[in-house]
């Protein structure tokens, strides 16, 4: 001690601060490292070896040397550390990092990269890469990395975000490119459907009317493009009065910049775009009304027919396990398409028309009408009811999100949570317009770690946290990637191929405290089997620098 100098409180107390932060910076302990060349052991010594359900242990790793990776097939292969010796994150920090690689052209979603969660608690974390087509008339998330948290925490209220222009129907919405895109029907003699984008707090930018007809009713964000698809939607089907509008729609438009758009097709014999999806590196579209079609886009403006089930519309469209899936309104079927022949995949109960599908814990649901039930595919011909939405007549948009299935529904516009055991818990209800018959939550997307939600009449927009989510808004880019998911002091962070891609809003750390008696499971989860390969998994006590996820990037980067 300095001769003379007196220990005060203040002196004291700037001594702890130093001493924290000491403490603080000090590098975090590595509980795991799973190399993924050739096993699932852990390198660590700490001896959390994973079992191993399927997996090819032969591919190159991000630096191209054979069986230094793990190959998921998306069908049932995964990785395992049982619950007992899975360790307690508490309400600590901790980092997740991985490399992950994924194929430019897929024929199923990617799925879930790693997690540790109890569905019954909505307790644990998880990091997954959302593929979500079929929810209703859009493909909203494409290729978006999600990273979640939960301690059976959901916000108390929805957040309005206001009305989307003069809509009075959200017909689809669509993450693209860091943004929110939102589409309207707007029926009115001179009014048209439009697309805008959401810039916060209610506010949203027109980024014009790509048609003269009264509905943009689908879009989808594919290979750096937003895509939206234009029709004459008939209002007497949710019981409003007809549009004044008389122009027909059936285009196909790609946003070349801010209200620019480029129309890339026609639809023959189409009023009206029913779904828009990609499939093996293609998009396709549907049509909502008859006659029937399912369209694929070969470049420039050629949309080459692909047939229909037995004449039937095909709607919905959603991409799993090998083959591109479709709802349909002229019963309530499912049906599914090879790339070269359709098949009748059977009914969804006694419901008379299918709405959406989803995902969910590797299997693929369906909602319908009138009996606002959910239906899971066993096989071909077998659809297993797993519960009906509240006393609602249609389930409609489902979504995955934050380990949990969401969907919404008519006659109220209520977004429900699937419990497990046919339980579905009601979460709010976001349309309160008088004196209408129907009032639907139909469109779906996640944004800014957020669950959205659009609707009629009222044309508002919604939005809710179920526990806290930071999403990497944009596309992934296909090939070997560097992910680390970090939970940092009151944050999350997604950090990708080394730089700061996304952070979390704030929270109290003692509320997210993930301790639970479940197993850590790589490959799969609350989405789907994961689809892709993966590499040097590495988890953490404790919230890495920047600095060393980057020297982690670098050292494992493949060959330039």
């Amino acid at each position: 001690m300095t001769p003379g100098l007196a220990i005060t409180p203040l002196h004291a107390a700037a001594a702890l601060c130093i001493m924290a932060a000491h403490l603080s910076a000090q590098e975090p302990t590595l509980l795991a490292h799973w190399r993924l060349a050739g096993d699932g052991r852990d390198s660590s010594g700490n001896e959390r070896h994973l079992r191993v359900v399927g997996v090819d242990w032969g591919a190159a790793g991000p630096r191209g040397v054979a069986g230094t990776a793990a190959t998921f097939d998306g069908r049932g292969d995964f990785l395992e550390l049982p619950a007992a010796n899975s360790p307690a994150l508490g309400a600590r920090e901790f980092t997740f990092s991985l490399w992950v690689h994924t194929d430019a052209e897929l024929d199923d979603v990617i799925g879930d990269l790693a997690g540790q969660f109890d569905e019954a608690t909505r307790i644990g974390w998880q990091i997954s890469i959302q593929n979500a087509a079929g929810v209703t008339s859009s493909q909203p998330n494409h290729r978006h990395v999600h990273f979640g948290i939960d301690q059976g925490h959901l916000e108390p209220l929805w957040t309005d975000h206001g009305r989307v222009g003069e809509g009075m129907f959200v017909f689809a919405l669509c993450v693209h490119d860091g943004a929110l895109y939102a589409a309207t029907c707007e029926p009115g003699a001179e009014q048209r459907g439009r697309v805008y984008r959401w810039d916060g707090e209610g506010r949203w930018i027109d980024r014009g009317a790509p048609d003269g007809c009264n509905s943009i009713s689908s879009l989808a964000s594919f290979g750096g493009s937003l895509y939206a698809g234009s029709s004459k939607y008939r209002l007497a089907g949710s019981a409003l009065p007809e549009s004044e509008n008389p122009h027909s729609g059936g285009k196909i438009f790609r946003l070349r910049g801010a209200g620019d758009w480029e129309q890339i097709g026609t639809l023959p014999d189409v009023q009206a775009i029913g779904s828009l999806v990609v499939y093996r590196g293609k998009l396709y579209a549907s049509s909502m009304y008859k006659p029937g079609g399912l369209f694929r886009h070969d470049g420039g403006t050629t949309w080459t027919a692909c047939g229909t089930p037995d004449g039937k519309r095909v709607n919905s469209l959603a991409v799993y396990n090998g083959s591109l899936w479709a709802t349909g309104y002229d019963e309530a079927g499912i049906y599914r398409y090879d790339g070269a022949n359709w098949h009748h995949a059977g009914k969804a109960g006694e419901g008379r028309q299918t709405y959406a599908l989803a995902v969910h814990r590797g299997g693929l649901v369906v909602s319908q009408w009138p009996e606002a039930k959910v239906f899971r595919y066993v096989a071909d011909g077998d659809w297993q009811s797993i519960g009906r939405l509240g006393n609602e007549l249609e389930s409609m948009p489902l979504v995955v999100y934050n380990g949990k299935l969401f969907g919404g529904t008519l006659p109220q516009a209520e977004v429900y949570r699937f419990d497990g055991d046919e339980s579905w818990t009601n979460v709010g209800r976001l349309d309160h317009t008088p004196d209408v018959k129907y009032r639907r939550a139909w469109s779906m997307a996640v944004f800014q770690g957020r669950l959205f939600c659009g609707t009629l009449p009222s044309g508002h927009v919604h939005s809710i946290e179920a526990g806290k989510n930071v999403t990497y808004d944009r596309e992934l880019a296909p090939g070997w990637r560097h992910v680390a998911a970090v939970r940092r002091g009151n944050r999350l962070e997604l950090v990708i191929d080394g730089e700061l891609a996304a952070r979390s809003a704030e929270f109290r750390a003692t509320d997210y405290n993930l301790t639970v008696a479940r197993p850590l499971q790589i490959g799969f989860g609350a989405h789907d089997y994961f689809r892709g390969r993966l590499a040097e998994i590495r988890l953490y006590q404790g919230a890495l620098s920047p600095l060393m996820i980057r020297a982690q990037f670098a050292e494992g980067r493949p060959p330039q």
